[in-house]
């Protein structure tokens, strides 16, 4: 690795502390107040020359990384920051005391020099460094809420220096790279983060309220199953077998229902094998439940309800400026209830196609009556009938919806796990919510009839032999524990890093991701010089 002069000179002095018997890398530091529960506390401020004259007893004791430092004269001001706030410390000379990690002194020997306590805090101690301090409060002329430091110690030294003289990080490789130094920088970023988790403990008490039990299903499988997707295949080499990362938690879930788990729920990472875009992600986060005796109209009113929840509970504005796939800024106002949009009725009345009518042997009629309709798009020559249809919805309906939105009545061939329904055997009980042209969550009346749900795998398996990679692949043990009988049930899933960045109001998912795959440098690299080329 390349080392900068000024990192360099940092491992010198980190290497001479270390020589001098300083531990420049603690094990520990007990007692830690939060900064902000400090700054809470200036009805504890003392007078200023009292603490020039006298010293600090040491009421407050915090740690956090240097964010600045600039000396005057026989004072050093600085700024450290912890997970909640920033606080101004102030070393002065002759009144501040220094722990190597193994004892308490005013001077230590450094490189065959004698340095003070004070010398330490100016010379030693740098912007990024994390260190320990114990203190009083006081306020400056400037009226700024002060540590005055009674003793400090280092707790671990950075090498490298924080970019642009902590102006912040802006090149953006950089912020997905290194999102540890965007949040160090930025704090609009980790204020996303911090809601990001919010969010998604806000979700988990919900399904806890509800009496939802949290699982753990596999990541590996030996189907790709769950979803239309083309999955990400690895070798078992102890099994010396194919394996598929999952493309949805949704069979196993489905399975544990069958074993007495009425109300299931997980939150994890779901893989598919498609293209990258600021709207797309490999690996994406998700939660997903099954309620058994639920339909989907169940499930549309407690979507609702942990909207509701999830808005009350976070304090968060109901009327969100959501930018459309096109950069199109609407506001959606997510006061319930929401409306209510019929698929099929939705894209014949945008494009005159009535896609319930054809099946998933019509593909070549179907793909003709779209192409004489006057839409067509890249890959459809290789699309079966169930994927056609939903790039057709994709092209002519999803884009003009503002939403919240539900829509619902999907034809029986795009969805081999949902329930059909009774009054009409060629749509199924399913909806999905769409917020301004982008589908957040999808929800079906479960199909769990074994016979029926063997026959829609049959036909998605012709659908993979034709070279449709995103056919649902077939699962055999999920049927067989379908014959052992499952319960009617209803099911949702939603992806968690486009949910939050739709409300905190991104326009790329790496942006709600703390550390998003990214291709390599060195292809990265490759693929610029070709352009160049």
């Amino acid at each position: 690795m390349e080392y900068s002069r000024e990192a360099l000179d940092r491992k010198v002095k980190i290497q001479a502390m270390k020589e001098a018997g300083i531990i420049c890398y603690a094990n520990h530091f007990h007692g830690k107040q939060d900064i902000i529960d400090i700054r809470k506390e200036e009805s504890q401020v003392k007078d200023a020359k009292e603490l020039m004259d006298n010293g600090s007893v040491g009421e407050f004791k915090t740690a956090g990384r240097i964010i600045s430092s600039r000396g005057m004269w026989k004072m050093l001001f600085g700024k450290i920051r912890d997970n909640t706030e920033d606080i101004q410390v102030c070393f002065v000379k002759d009144k501040v005391t220094f722990n190597t990690g193994r004892e308490l002194v005013e001077n230590v020997v450094i490189g065959g020099e004698d340095k003070t306590a004070f010398k330490i805090a100016e010379k030693f101690c740098q912007v990024g460094d994390y260190i320990g301090v114990t203190g009083d409060l006081f306020l400056t002329k400037h009226w700024e809420l002060t540590l005055f430091v009674k003793e400090f110690q280092v707790l671990s030294k950075a090498v490298r220096p924080l970019p642009e003289k902590f102006h912040g990080v802006t090149d953006q490789e950089t912020i997905y790279r290194q999102r540890y130094l965007d949040l160090i920088t930025n704090n609009e970023s980790f204020e996303r983060f911090k809601f990001r988790s919010d969010f998604v403990k806000t979700i988990r008490e919900f399904y806890w309220k509800h009496n939802f039990i949290e699982i753990e299903t596999p990541i590996l499988g030996s189907a790709a199953s769950g979803a239309a997707a083309a999955p990400f295949v690895t070798h078992h080499n102890d099994f010396d077998e194919q394996f598929v990362l999952r493309i949805a938690p949704e069979t196993a879930l489905k399975k544990a229902t069958v074993g007495r788990f009425e109300r299931v729920f997980e939150m994890g990472k779901n893989f598919r094998n498609e293209g990258s875009d600021p709207t797309h992600m490999q690996e994406f986060s998700v939660f997903e439940h099954y309620a058994a005796y639920w339909n989907f109209e169940d499930n549309m009113k407690f979507t609702e309800d942990m909207f509701d929840y999830i808005f009350e509970t976070m304090n968060l504005d109901r009327n969100i400026k959501i930018r459309d796939k096109n950069g199109l800024e609407k506001e959606v106002n997510f006061t319930t209830p929401w409306q209510k949009i019929d698929y099929i009725a939705g894209v014949k009345e945008k494009s005159g196609i009535d896609v319930e009518v054809y099946g998933a042997e019509d593909e070549e009629k179907l793909r003709a009556d779209i192409k004489a309709a006057g839409h067509s798009w890249e890959g459809m020559d290789k699309q079966a009938t169930a994927t056609m249809i939903d790039y057709l919805y994709k092209k002519v309906l999803r884009p003009g919806i503002v939403g919240p939105a539900f829509i619902y009545n999907y034809p029986k061939t795009m969805q081999p796990l949902a329930r059909q329904s009774d009054a009409d055997d060629q749509i199924v009980e399913q909806f999905q919510l769409v917020l301004n042209g982008w589908e957040v969550l999808k929800a079906y009346s479960e199909l769990v009839d074994p016979k029926i749900q063997q026959e829609n795998f049959d036909e998605q398996s012709g659908a993979i032999e034709a070279g449709d990679e995103e056919a649902t692949a077939s699962d055999d043990d999920f049927v067989l524990a379908m014959e052992y009988g499952m319960p009617c049930q209803s099911g949702w899933g939603m992806g968690i890093d486009r949910m939050v960045s739709l409300l905190t109001e991104q326009e790329n998912l790496r942006d709600v991701v703390l550390f998003p795959i990214m291709k390599s440098e060195k292809k990265q690299e490759e693929a610029q010089n070709k352009e160049e080329k």
